[in-house]
């Protein structure tokens, strides 16, 4: 049996993205996770990205060097790679929150990430697994406004 982990890293765009462009992102990420076997979830405010990817050693460690090497981000730093007894995000592809530096300042547990337009660029390992304790603990749902969106990415590794 192979080892199971967890890579949480963040990054910076390189260009704004769209409200058109991101589902297109999102469907891409999708696909290739569900192919392989990789789950997780993605933050997304201000032009930055702090994500979670869990699965299979290798695969993770292939889909983050694939990220790194994207032109599309810029400043990758890989915060936490570590192994895990269990999937967080077992039932996602690629969980996504969309919020605006406003929205994610009031997230319950989170709002002190955002004081920033960088504040993901600076995590350090204990804050990103603070951050993480807030999404799997169900913190986003705080929100009214559905900023997570799951729809689209149900994990079929089962």
């Amino acid at each position: 049996m192979s080892l199971l982990i967890h890579c949480i890293y963040c990054s910076r765009c390189t260009r704004a993205f769209s409200e058109q462009q991101i589902p297109a992102l999102l469907a891409t990420a999708r696909r290739n996770n569900a192919s392989a076997c990789i789950t997780g979830m993605l933050l997304f405010v201000d032009r930055s990205f702090f994500q979670v990817l869990e699965g299979d050693e290798a695969a993770v460690d292939a889909t983050f060097e694939r990220i790194a090497r994207d032109p599309r981000h810029q400043r990758v730093t890989q915060i936490i790679r570590e192994p895990i007894p269990h999937r967080s995000f077992a039932d996602w592809t690629m969980g996504f929150a969309r919020t605006s530096p406003v929205e994610a300042a009031d997230l319950c547990g989170a709002n002190d990430f955002f004081s920033n337009p960088n504040s993901l660029e600076s995590l350090t390992p204990g804050r990103a697994k603070k951050l993480l304790k807030v999404f799997k603990d169900g913190g986003w749902r705080a929100d009214s406004t559905g900023v997570f969106d799951v729809s689209l990415g149900k994990a079929e590794h089962k």
